[in-house]
């Protein structure tokens, strides 16, 4: 049972808690790309994931951290989204990781067009006096991509192996 809610439970949280952050401050700390590794690595061994398969996952989640710091080093992305998409790369494995980087990115394009045209309007008065807004608002700041990231590991997470291992009929309201 708590087996199946941390399956459920830990990694929608943890990414959902990334996309607030990167909204809210623009900054995702490094303890949710921390998190997502070692609950990534005690759900695989307590799920029973042999160690070949561990390591599949292992090269996923290092190919998208390779990717994404050159996209990090080149000033497309910030380091903790680099580091939130590897960390998610980890738990998608090779299985779902094209699924989740095209879906991904797909949200990051729309959110990028939709800030840009969100910075061309003047902020009504009254907003002025929320920071978070005001960071989201300027023109100098960057793209919280965090929240594409967790959008399409979101979206992708319900058909991965994790969900499908857990006893859903277990949770039926009866």
């Amino acid at each position: 049972m708590i087996l199946d809610l941390l399956r459920l439970l830990l990694f929608p949280a943890l990414m959902a808690f990334a996309a607030s952050s990167d909204l809210l401050t623009m900054t995702i700390s490094n303890r949710v790309s921390l998190l997502l590794i070692a609950g990534f690595l005690a759900l695989a061994l307590a799920s029973g994931m042999g160690p070949t398969e561990i390591g599949l996952h292992i090269a996923a989640g290092a190919i998208v951290l390779a990717l994404s710091f050159t996209c990090f080093a080149m000033g497309w992305v910030g380091g903790g989204d680099a580091k939130v998409a590897a960390a998610a790369a980890l738990w998608f494995g090779f299985s779902f990781l094209l699924p989740y980087l095209l879906i991904a990115s797909v949200f990051g394009g729309a959110l990028t067009l939709l800030l840009l045209q969100f910075r061309q309007w003047p902020l009504p008065a009254r907003l002025y006096g929320q920071p978070w807004l005001m960071r989201l608002h300027s023109s100098e700041s960057g793209i919280p991509y965090g929240i594409a990231l967790a959008l399409g590991a979101l979206l992708i997470y319900p058909e991965t192996e994790w969900i499908r291992a857990v006893d859903l009929a277990r949770f039926a309201l009866h």
